[in-house]
């Protein structure tokens, strides 16, 4: 898929080349971005599963402006897969706004986010879909990847990891896998956080901390990831910044005391021990340094409590 740089609603038609069906329990929401190579196997894979499964199931195939003949494959094998509808956007938007517009549009009450790069071991989408069928008080399941396969590994994966703790810290949760794009949720409880999903890659990043900040209930279920097939779309500088970015704007939203709040107590603990210090050493006289981390400390510490204020008063968390 694009990165988070292109940004816009990207929809300038919508191409519904096969009726939809007329009651599936599970929408599979599948981003194609110049996938020519194997969107075809892709979609044989996952409506295999599914077909053998028993589940009803609509499979919405987004060729998100593709500039190789991703449309085109899609287009040949639709006759073969009447579960699938395909869905062209004009200008690309980003897998972020493939995954929104999807689940906006699905007609299943579960939905399954994955992708076309035949990374994601799709023949298990029916056993997410069975763990939450069968377990009522789980809203979201996430294939957490047991290894790292994607470009630039060398940087890639501590960087990861520096992400994921830092999410786990602000969200008190330990998250196995932040960023997985194979998952199945409870359309219900994501609607509501669909207007928060950036364009981008980081779209996972947010549905995984909107829903863990909420307290809604999720299950991690290790899977294996394979090497992507086609050439990567992601950009390790940028992305892991934007990932960083929306780890803390997601937590602000929802809980902005932990982040603002340590911040303030360690300034203003900072600024009383310096004050004593200069007591200390010059009695009756304190530095202009320590009054400013004083007084940093506690405007940072009274936007903490304003913006908690605010976020209580929203009514939508």
């Amino acid at each position: 898929m694009a990165d988070d740089g292109t940004t816009g609603s990207a929809v300038d038609s919508l191409d519904m080349s096969l009726p939809s069906l007329q009651s599936p329990y599970v929408t599979i929401v599948l981003p194609c971005y110049n996938e020519q190579g194997h969107v075809a196997a892709e979609v044989e894979r996952i409506c295999a599963a599914m077909d053998a499964s028993g589940y009803e199931y609509e499979l919405l195939a987004f060729d998100d402006a593709s500039t190789d003949e991703t449309l085109a494959r899609l287009e040949e094998i639709a006759p073969t897969y009447p579960q699938m509808r395909i869905v062209h956007f004009h200008r690309n938007g980003g897998s972020g706004t493939v995954r929104r517009i999807g689940t906006q549009q699905a007609k299943g009450e579960i939905v399954v986010w994955t992708d076309a790069d035949m990374s994601y071991p799709n023949e298990r989408i029916p056993e997410l879909v069975q763990i939450l069928e069968k377990e009522q008080m789980l809203d979201q399941v996430v294939g957490a990847r047991t290894s790292e396969q994607g470009t630039h590994k060398a940087f890639r994966v501590p960087a990861k990891w520096f992400i994921r703790k830092l999410a786990g810290l602000l969200t008190n949760y330990n998250i196995p896998d932040l960023n997985s794009g194979l998952r199945a949720f409870r359309r219900e409880a994501a609607l509501p956080y669909m207007r928060l999903l950036p364009p981008g890659f980081s779209c996972v990043t947010t549905i995984t901390i909107a829903f863990l900040c909420n307290q809604h209930d999720v299950r991690y279920v290790p899977i294996e990831y394979s090497k992507r097939h086609g050439k990567s779309k992601f950009r390790f500088f940028k992305d892991a910044y934007r990932y960083i970015l929306q780890v803390l704007r997601m937590v602000m939203y929802f809980n902005p005391l932990k982040v603002l709040m340590p911040v303030a107590l360690f300034l203003i603990g900072l600024g009383l021990a310096k004050g004593i210090y200069d007591l200390i050493v010059h009695p009756f006289l304190i530095a202009i340094d320590t009054v400013l981390i004083l007084v940093t400390g506690l405007i940072i510490g009274s936007m903490a409590l304003l913006a908690d204020l605010i976020v209580r008063s929203r009514g939508d968390t």
